[in-house]
């Protein structure tokens, strides 16, 4: 008989009970956008995690600040948690109704309320994606660069302060979110930030909240910067006969300061998962996706000045893309290396990691998990926004095989002690949730996160808001 798995692997369930009472008086507030419905709770109650749980015992269909309002004030009155919902796309059990309750979908709440493109703003509502917002503002001349590979949802985004494959050079939600409006356990509705580019005005809490991950309040508007769109843009692979080639040219490209917009790393193994999902014919070694925006000359510049960088590297095969259909096309590969790796063993599911490093220690942490890695026979996918430190690898197991969840936690630990050892943090991006807590911990160290729980106890005293996510109380 297997061992059971060590407490920490597992999300600790602890159900609340939801009375009847709220769930009529929801039904009764919200009529048919009030679902009990299990297929719908079950769609509620998952991530891109491999954690389960119960799914929440209602679904709210949010289309207005009022209706999430309402239904927070509701579950306060019977101290029942509200866990908040865009497209499901987070990878740490965010979503996860561990406590119960009820699961409040903003996805109806999709507007693009201003575009303000004088001042390089825009304000919308929780539920746009990053591509419905692009879309909207491209006749502009403008664009919104955080590219988290999924079409997540802004309010998600802003959630888990996600950033992704442009956050070299663009920066993080956490940059890029000047301000909010949030409903906070109370029910009642805060506006935190302006439109001004800067401001001294007492507590920052628009990045209080911008990370918190849903258990502080639920944001119902956020407001962004926009950037002009390139005047020119190309992009270029570049195959290494190595991944310490790939790391020690990205390395040096950050450090002679070339303003480069994107630079990913894909290993061998997502370059051959990737062929075979996306019909590729890319060289089955260890790559760099790259992309440079700027003037002609200046991403001309760039290349050639990366191209011998990469050379001195033993980089080859460098191939540009330089229309806008060859660059969809390669982004889109990249952008599906995580399907790509769950199809190539089937049934399996992915036990998903961050973390990121200073640029100068990411060769020693990164080629020491792969050699780890690779000793353990679990199969895995290496990608990295290796640009600003910052990679993920995804352990391929048998979700009905508890030793190999155990295998690949037991690599996660090893990676993430070994980024903290060298000054990193336990996620560059996916955020804490169920999966990183006790990283958490080790971290920040306990008074900090105990000075977490303070505030989370002042600003949500009945512990509504997804509680049992960041910490535990």
């Amino acid at each position: 008989m297997n061992a059971p798995l060590p407490v920490h692997l597992l999300p600790e369930i602890a159900q609340r009970e939801t009375p009847a009472a709220l769930i009529d008086a929801l039904k009764t507030r919200f009529a048919e956008r009030c679902s009990t419905a299990l297929v719908v709770r079950e769609q509620h109650g998952r991530d891109e995690s491999s954690f389960a749980a119960p799914p929440p015992a209602a679904v709210v269909f949010a289309e207005s600040t009022a209706d999430v309002a309402d239904a927070v004030k509701l579950a306060g009155q019977y101290n029942v948690p509200v866990i908040p919902f865009g497209v499901g796309t987070s990878l740490e059990g965010h979503l996860l109704a561990i406590q119960g309750g009820i699961s409040i979908d903003v996805s109806r709440m999709n507007k693009v309320l201003h575009i303000n493109s004088e001042d390089l703003t825009v304000t919308v509502q929780p539920g746009v994606t990053r591509k419905q917002l692009n879309e909207e503002v491209k006749s502009t001349g403008l664009f919104f660069p955080i590219d988290p590979g999924a079409d997540a949802t802004l309010g998600g985004m802003s959630a888990t302060r996600a950033s992704g494959t442009n956050a070299v050079r663009y920066g993080t939600m956490r940059e890029n979110v000047l301000a909010l409006e949030v409903v906070t356990a109370s029910g009642e509705v805060i506006r935190t930030g302006t439109r001004a580019k800067k401001s001294s005005a007492g507590y920052d809490l628009t990045r209080l909240m911008v990370g918190s991950e849903g258990t502080l309040g639920v944001i119902t508007e956020v407001t962004v910067k926009l950037y002009p769109l390139p005047e020119a843009i190309s992009a270029a692979v570049c195959s290494f006969p190595s991944i310490e080639a790939a790391v020690r040219t990205t390395i040096e490209v950050i450090q002679l300061g070339v303003p480069i917009a994107r630079v990913e790393l894909i290993d061998h193994n997502t370059v051959r998962m990737v062929n075979a999902h996306s019909k590729l014919s890319l060289r089955e070694e260890p790559m760099l996706l790259m992309e440079f925006h700027g003037s002609p000359s200046s991403v001309k510049e760039q290349a050639e000045l990366v191209q011998e960088i990469a050379s001195g590297h033993g980089g080859n095969a460098f191939e540009w893309a330089s229309t806008p259909e060859e660059r969809t096309r390669l982004w889109t590969a990249r952008h599906n290396a995580y399907f790509a790796a769950i199809q190539s063993k089937p049934g399996c599911r992915a036990i998903s990691t961050d973390t990121c490093v200073p640029i100068s220690r990411l060769a020693d942490c990164l080629l020491e998990s792969v050699a780890e890695a690779d000793a353990s026979g679990i199969p895995y996918f290496l990608v990295g926004h290796v640009g600003d430190g910052n990679f993920h690898f995804g352990y391929l197991i048998d979700p009905d095989k508890p030793e190999e969840r155990e295998a690949a936690e037991v690599l996660n630990h090893k990676l993430v002690s070994r980024a903290l050892s060298l000054e990193g943090t336990c996620t560059g991006e996916h955020g804490v949730g169920l999966h990183k807590m006790d990283f958490l911990l080790t971290e920040a160290g306990g008074g900090a996160v105990e000075m977490m729980r303070v505030i989370k106890r002042a600003l949500d005293p009945k512990n509504i808001m997804n509680p049992g996510k960041i910490f535990t109380l």
